[in-house]
Order: structure tokens, then C-alpha cells, then sequence
């Protein structure tokens, strides 16, 4: 039997493994806290949700639709929405970090339209990760277009 603890732990030494010490030195970790606010909820839904934790605020935009005519009137009002849904949370577009946006009966036109609004309203540089997927429909046959967001911000914790 002594032989057979001597071999065991001659494979442990060998293999780089120990036992644990029976008590930990180490000051248990505290687990940062999460707090979660809903902004604006009705129909099933929230307009955003804020998530704080650990000095970072990052806020989550539902999909903003616009009115207007066209496509462009529409886009200008949706990122209009989506500006105020940021400032009252103190944030801008300069901290979103991403977006993605859906056009009803995307072509080529829609591009051109959505990219020359977006740089103007948004500039060129230091742009958020986008994503722009071409769709059927919307959830009203009137929308055009929604965008969706997520900024993120130091918090006021």
C-alpha cells in the first residue's frame, strides 16, 4: 500500500499537479452588480434598456421607425428618435458602437440614399459596426425603415 501512495504521488509531482490547499489565501470575489433599466415599455416591448455595471452604461435601442414620404424623410426621422432616445440616457451617436438597419424593398437607389444621410448626419469617421439587411416588409406596411442601436457610456454609479 506504501508503494502504491510512493507511485501516486511520483505521478502527481511528475504531472505538475497539487493538491489545493485546504484554505484559500485568496479574498473571495465579489460578483459586480447589475442594474437594468426599462425605458418607455409598452406593447409588449421596451423602447430601450439601460444596463449599468461596474462604471459602464450600455444602452440598448429597440428598432426607431421614422415618418416622411420616402425613404430619406423616414431615415432622417428614425436617427432623429434614436438621437433622443441617446441624450436622455447622456449619451450621442458618437457612442454608438453598433447599428443595424432594415429597408423595406432594398436596391441600389436605397443604398445611396441610406449612406448619404447616414455621412451627413453622422460623418465618416469613427462609425459604428453596421449591419443593413434589404426586407419585405415591416411590422406597418407605412414603415420604410428602422434602426436599431447600442451605445455604450462610463455610468454615473
Amino acid at each position: 500500500m506504501k508503494a502504491l501512495s510512493l507511485i501516486l504521488l511520483l505521478l502527481l509531482a511528475l504531472t505538475g499537479c497539487q493538491q489545493a490547499p485546504p484554505h484559500s489565501l485568496e479574498a473571495p470575489r465579489s460578483i459586480p452588480v447589475i442594474e437594468k433599466t426599462y425605458i418607455d415599455t409598452h406593447n409588449g416591448y421596451s423602447e430601450a434598456v439601460v444596463v449599468q455595471s461596474a462604471g459602464i452604461k450600455t444602452i440598448y435601442i429597440s428598432g426607431q421607425v421614422g415618418e416622411g414620404a420616402d425613404l430619406e424623410a423616414q431615415m432622417r426621422s428614425a436617427l432623429g428618435k434614436l438621437t433622443d432616445l441617446l441624450a436622455d440616457q447622456g449619451a450621442s451617436m458618437d457612442d454608438v458602437v453598433k447599428m443595424n438597419t432594415y429597408i423595406v424593398d432594398y436596391g441600389p437607389e436605397s443604398l445611396e440614399v441610406f449612406r448619404g444621410v447616414r455621412k451627413e448626419l453622422m460623418g465618416e469617421a469613427d462609425m459604428p459596426a453596421s449591419t443593413l439587411v434589404g426586407v419585405a416588409a415591416l411590422a406597418l406596411p407605412e414603415w420604410l425603415i428602422e434602426i436599431e442601436a447600442v451605445a455604450v457610456v462610463p455610468s454615473a454609479e
